[in-house]
């Protein structure tokens, strides 16, 4: 029979805050990311910093992301992925989460080797790029090959439980090579389900829940961003659901 010591389970923490309810829910990991609504980018100096601080037994994982959009990127914004892969060892994180394609939906095998040689020593995670690739079982092995300690992945659908038949394909393809973390729409009432359709042991959730923002006064005619973006609230991270979703998968 499973054990809790068999599971891992990472949130997806969009601030400080997110990162001490995945704490306090049990959480083994946090992706600390900025930039949700974008996919993820990432996060300040002070986020990582404070988040360092902060967590005394769940692990500190920082997306590398310097933007929305796709994964080809320019020799510039290789540079600052460089220097912020740098941060995150300065400020004691213990891994980093990046990914990069070609223009023809392949894995950048020199531009993720040049990220991975600024990475050493810290685990790292291939992120969701993983899922816009054109041929999934090639990149799983170009991934391989440069060393890369786990992928991220919704096995090219647009959420995990879709995705579980390529997920469970390509874990037997890694033969324990890689690890697969499965993520992206996962929570409390689906990971059970995933996990008996896939048999992974690493999922990746948000467990998010709305806060209303404490203003007492809101100037209705401004927006700060999109016009249909809700600014009366965020989303944080829950404790409780954090909870929930990993008695779900082991219980």
């Amino acid at each position: 029979m499973d054990s809790r010591q068999d599971y891992r389970f990472e949130v997806c923490a969009n601030g400080v805050e997110s990162c001490l309810a995945a704490q306090e829910g049990g959480a083994d990991r946090v992706e600390l990311c900025a930039g949700i609504p974008e996919g993820g980018t990432t996060p300040s100096y002070g986020e990582i910093k404070t988040a360092r601080r902060l967590l005394t037994s769940t692990r500190l994982h920082v997306i590398i992301r310097p933007r929305g959009g796709d994964f080809l990127y320019t020799p510039l914004e290789l540079e600052r992925m460089t220097e912020d892969i740098g941060v995150c060892r300065e400020l004691g994180a213990d891994g980093v989460v990046f990914g990069c394609l070609t223009k023809d939906g392949e894995v950048d095998i020199e531009a993720n080797r040049q990220l991975m040689r600024c990475a050493a020593g810290m685990s790292v995670t291939f992120h969701r790029a993983f899922d816009m690739c054109r041929n999934p079982q090639k990149a799983l092995e170009d991934i391989i090959s440069l060393g890369f300690n786990r992928i991220l992945t919704s096995g090219q659908q647009p959420d995990a439980l879709s995705g579980a038949q390529l997920l469970k394909e390509l874990d037997r393809q890694a033969d324990g090579r890689i690890i697969l973390l499965a993520g992206c729409g996962v929570n409390e009432n689906n990971i059970a389900r995933l996990r008996s359709l896939t048999s992974l042991r690493e999922y990746h959730f948000s467990a998010r829940t709305k806060v209303r923002s404490g203003m007492d006064y809101i100037n209705s005619r401004v927006f700060m961003g999109s016009k249909d973006a809700d600014e009366t609230s965020t989303e944080v991270t829950s404790a409780e659901r954090v909870r929930q979703t990993i008695n779900a998968c082991i219980g």
